[in-house]
């Protein structure tokens, strides 16, 4: 398979997990008749605020584990939408241990090792979290490595947290292709040095001029040319 930049130079490719191989907002839309006609703004606020809290958490030089930081902003995002039942709250939970892959992720990690690159995961997702989620994806046997930031005690997008890819890779740091469909994340991997890519799956405006992506992409498979 001919590669296209900026794999053609790589010998790994490392993706975001939550967002970019997994849909994060699959947990609510599987409980979307439970949850009612404010689903899809729960599951934007759900999000926002879970990213929210690991950024002002590392900021402060703090850290706890992200499945709590995910209970937290669950039960945010269902204070501010009263009229959703707070009995959901343990099936949401439950699915976001479980989402979705999107559905040209197991070909394109296939695809990728096929071609002889290594793959990993660098997520803010605690291991056990990973964990349950890849095994119901059945992503494992896709990937060499599935990294947390739980060993640096920082979220992305602090260069300890990115350090853990060349240090348990062994990999060069301009060797590395890294793909998220988070513009900051993007941003932090183009700090690094990393060469990143970019899955802007909802055609979002872009952000962060002077750490731009090498190539912006909207969807994983675009990766394979």
């Amino acid at each position: 398979m001919p590669l296209l930049p900026p794999l053609d130079g790589a010998r790994a490719v490392v993706f975001d997990a939550y967002g970019t191989l997994l849909d994060v907002h699959s947990a609510v839309q599987r409980h979307a008749a439970a949850v009612g006609p404010d689903a899809r703004s729960l599951s934007d606020t759900w999000r926002q605020k879970q990213l929210e809290y690991s950024w002002v958490l590392s900021l402060c030089g703090r850290y706890a584990p992200f499945w709590a930081l995910t209970e937290r902003a669950l039960d945010y995002a269902l204070a501010r939408h009263p009229g959703v039942d707070r009995g959901v709250r343990s099936a949401l939970l439950e699915a976001y241990r479980v989402l979705d892959a999107y559905a040209e992720v197991p070909r394109t990690l296939a695809a990728l090792r096929a071609a002889g690159l290594r793959t990993a995961i660098l997520s803010n997702g605690d291991a056990a979290m990973l964990d349950a989620a890849l095994r119901a994806a059945a992503l494992q046997d896709h990937l060499d490595a599935v990294l947390s930031v739980d060993p640096a005690g920082v979220f992305k997008t602090s260069p300890r947290a990115y350090d853990l890819v060349p240090e348990r890779l062994g990999v060069g740091v301009s060797e590395t292709a890294f793909v998220s469909s988070n513009r900051w994340d993007v941003a932090g991997a183009a700090a690094y040095g990393f060469a990143p890519v970019w899955v802007n799956r909802a055609g979002l405006p872009d952000e962060y001029p002077d750490l731009a992506p090498v190539r912006v992409i909207d969807r994983l498979d675009a990766l394979l040319g």
